[in-house]
């Protein structure tokens, strides 16, 4: 109720409060496949920010989502920009191909998000680096707006910044929350940070501030909006992200950064209206978030913990490997949940010991909520039906993808934050459990009536609904969402 600006406005459209990403890997990657395609990630490919890849040449056997590992010098951390993972079509991708004259333009403060949204060759794609916003479709065609957008994005960085003022519901939030693990307290931290303190500078309303100031430039430069053909403009806003991994979710730093963002939008969708073009907005999310287990203790929420080190796959793969008697990784993977790789060197017969091994290990563990094999993954049936009803091997079949999944999936309790080592992050996302995966789907047009339900329906329904609204033919079966009547007519072809 605080909300006045941009939020504000969104919220009067068609506001659906019970939004999903329903799938269970609810990271950056696999939500940002969903939202312009209209498939979760079983579909698009797109089953977590990282997989392993055992058959690589290269030493480096993780894969970045946005890469092209086939690159010279690509690596997971230093990588290529790419949209080659992307099994799908993206709403930007089916416009052209109905009526070239359409354009498709993305402005992100993070490369997935760019790239996820739009696919193959869009006509711009700009995303945030400590150096300014780059593209990996070449700057032969550089906009005057990421220019000077650039130019003042540095120039901020550059500068120290003063701490913001809170609003009065921002300072009840705040309150100084010791962290564990040798992170330092969060909770009422209000965005001071020293000149060229890039990460700083990302991890506040500053970065979606920039991010915005290029869009607004974008829709300038190319004139969108006012051709024959419907343009699209994915706008990927991802302070949000890097202030709840920073501080929390819960704290005053988070109530100032959405009063931030519900200013901002306010100031972009204005300059929107005075450009006097028909637009449609939808704004929703990659992934929803779990705060620091230490403040939720605090409210009283059962079970916040961090996670144990001893579940992470190196560690469980130098504990099994010593009870099998194995030498090496034995286990592969990124962190203490999600996709587990066995050894490939080993032999079929010593693999299914480790399998075996491990599905013990994992399953008797306090933390883990479920362990599912590749095999069970790969004979469960395509989730169906209200998604808030999923059970968790539903959600995690929705993020199954059969050449890219490991050989077992691990899934943490609820509350369980898989940070151990706070130095750098102290809260995250990426659990199958609701607080990770609902998120806000609200859609405004002007003269839309305000509708605000409780229906649960899913990010993937986002790009049919978008597409039913300029007329756009979508072959049945060819995506999993569906059109929202909701928001707007649905299997009628629109002259607009």
């Amino acid at each position: 109720p605080s909300f006045t600006g941009g939020l504000a406005r969104l919220a009067g459209g068609v506001a659906y409060r019970n939004g999903y990403q329903s799938h269970a890997a609810t990271e950056t990657c696999p939500g940002h496949s969903t939202i312009l395609t209209g498939s979760r990630p079983a579909r698009t490919g797109i089953i977590a920010n990282v997989w392993f890849d055992q058959s690589q040449t290269r030493s480096d056997k993780a894969v970045y989502c946005a890469e092209d590992e086939r690159a010279p010098g690509s690596s997971s951390v230093a990588y290529t920009v790419s949209a080659r993972h992307l099994k799908v079509a993206t709403l930007g991708e089916r416009l052209k191909a109905w009526r070239p004259a359409s354009r498709t333009v993305t402005v992100a403060g993070k490369d997935r998000a760019a790239v996820m949204m739009t696919g193959q060759h869009p006509d711009q794609r700009w995303y945030w680096s400590a150096k300014g916003f780059v593209t990996d479709l070449g700057d032969g065609a550089r906009p005057i707006a990421v220019t000077t957008t650039n130019q003042a994005m540095l120039a901020a960085i550059g500068q120290a910044r003063a701490p913001l003022a809170a609003p009065a519901d921002c300072a009840a939030r705040s309150r100084v929350i010791a962290i564990e693990g040798g992170g330092k307290p969060v909770g009422a931290g209000r965005f001071a940070r020293a000149a060229g303190d890039a990460n700083g500078y990302r991890a506040s309303p500053e970065l979606d501030r920039a991010t915005l100031a290029l869009a607004e430039g974008l829709v300038r430069d190319l004139n969108l909006g006012r051709g024959a053909a419907p343009d699209v403009l994915a706008i990927g806003l991802s302070s949000t992200d890097y202030v709840g991994h920073s501080y929390g979710t819960g704290g005053g730093e988070m109530c100032l950064q959405l009063h931030a963002l519900d200013t901002m939008l306010g100031v972009f969708l204005s300059g929107l209206d005075n450009r006097g073009v028909d637009y449609a907005v939808v704004l929703t999310a990659d992934h929803g978030g779990n705060d620091v287990p230490e403040r939720e203790r605090l409210h009283g929420l059962p079970g916040a913990a961090r996670v144990d080190p001893g579940l992470s796959a190196s560690a469980m793969g130098q504990m099994l490997g010593a009870r099998l008697g194995l030498e090496g990784p034995v286990l592969i993977g990124e962190s203490s949940f999600g996709d587990m790789y066995i050894d490939a060197a080993l032999t079929p017969a010593t693999r299914q010991r480790v399998m075996a091994a491990a599905l013990t290990a994992y399953r008797a563990h306090p933390q883990v909520a479920a362990v599912f094999s590749h095999a069970q993954l790969r004979a469960a049936p395509v989730p169906s039906g209200p998604p808030d009803r999923w059970s968790l091997l539903a959600r995690a079949r929705a993020s199954f993808d059969d050449q890219r999944s490991g050989d077992l999936v691990v899934l943490l309790k609820p509350r369980i934050t898989p940070i151990a080592d706070t130095h750098s992050y102290v809260a995250t996302h990426g659990s199958p459990h609701d607080y990770d995966r609902r998120v806000p789907i609200l859609f405004w047009r002007k003269g839309m009536p305000a509708l605000a339900t409780d229906q649960p329906i899913e990010a993937i329904d986002i790009m049919p609904t978008l597409g039913a609204m300029v007329g756009l033919p979508i072959q049945r079966g060819s995506i999993d969402g569906h059109c929202l009547a909701q928001v707007t007519r649905c299997g009628v072809a629109s002259k607009r």
